[in-house]
């Protein structure tokens, strides 16, 4: 992995992955405002159907995993997280496929969403009454971005937004994740806990997952199962030919990948 030196203070390129994800978290936030002006008092608030709460996942709401990263209520929050991703998601393009770094945040948010939701099991299986928050937006899946720049990229330095320090990749992780961990003592624990979560997604992603990106790993696995069904059924048909060839008074060997053995002493008697 190359050694990174100090990156100034600006926002790549506007490509890729990065686009695409800026631009579903925007078009999402315009469209849940403008679904709110035309019906500002609906039977169920959009934060709790379309955001992840554990207790109606449990119960069918299958969709909120998925959705409730595209949920963002307010506009100077929504326009944080769109800046945070667009810096890190960017930064990780300019060294990974876009693939990749779309699978890292996927997996980051699903992480994120899977912690809420042990946390919330674990605490009704001891008896405690979690309190009942919509989790929503996309920090869980930013926290992993920001895991993988510090692991790969640890050296590089960045700006401590909003102070003009400069600060390294890691210790940026570092400090987000101490943050994180000293709001599992107040009122949003749960919420801290799910980023926390999304935060060791990412970590599993870059230590398991395949280098290249989580859809060429998978499609790689795919073709190895198909090549290893090819090529049993080619070591099968060699026997049956073996067995059929024995029937008519001939011999004939195949080795272990269904082709033929040629014998020296047969060659000799064909062509003498």
């Amino acid at each position: 992995m190359p050694r990174l030196c100090s990156t100034p203070f600006a926002f790549p390129v506007f490509r890729g992955a990065t686009r695409s994800l800026v631009l579903c978290n925007l078009a999402a936030y315009f469209a849940l405002a403008l679904t709110g002006l035309a019906f500002p008092h609906p039977a169920i608030p959009f934060d709790l159907r379309f955001g992840f709460v554990p207790s109606m996942f449990l119960h069918g709401w299958f969709w909120q995993p998925i959705t409730y990263s595209l949920v963002h209520q307010r506009l100077w929050g929504t326009l944080f997280e769109l800046l945070s991703l667009w810096f890190l998601a960017g930064f990780l393009e300019n060294y990974h496929t876009p693939g990749w770094v779309a699978s890292l945040y996927a997996v980051s948010v699903l992480g994120t969403a899977a912690a809420e939701t042990a946390l919330y099991a674990c605490s009704q299986r001891l008896g405690f009454a979690p309190p009942t928050i919509a989790l929503y937006g996309c920090f869980g899946g930013i926290f992993g971005l920001l895991v993988a720049i510090g692991v790969l990229y640890g050296d590089t330095q960045f700006m401590l937004f909003p102070l003009p320090i400069g600060i390294k990749a890691r210790y940026m992780a570092a400090v987000y994740a101490l943050v994180a961990v000293a709001m599992l003592f107040y009122e949003q624990r749960m919420y801290a806990f799910a980023q926390l979560g999304g935060a060791l997604a990412g970590l599993l992603y870059l230590l398991l997952a395949p280098r290249r990106g989580l859809s060429l790993g998978l499609s790689e696995i795919w073709y190895a199962l198909r090549n290893r069904y090819y090529r049993w059924k080619r070591r099968r048909a060699a026997r049956k030919f073996e067995v059929y060839m024995r029937s008519q008074g001939r011999s004939v060997h195949v080795d272990g990948y269904g082709r033929p053995i040629h014998d020296d002493q047969d060659d000799k008697k064909r062509w003498n």
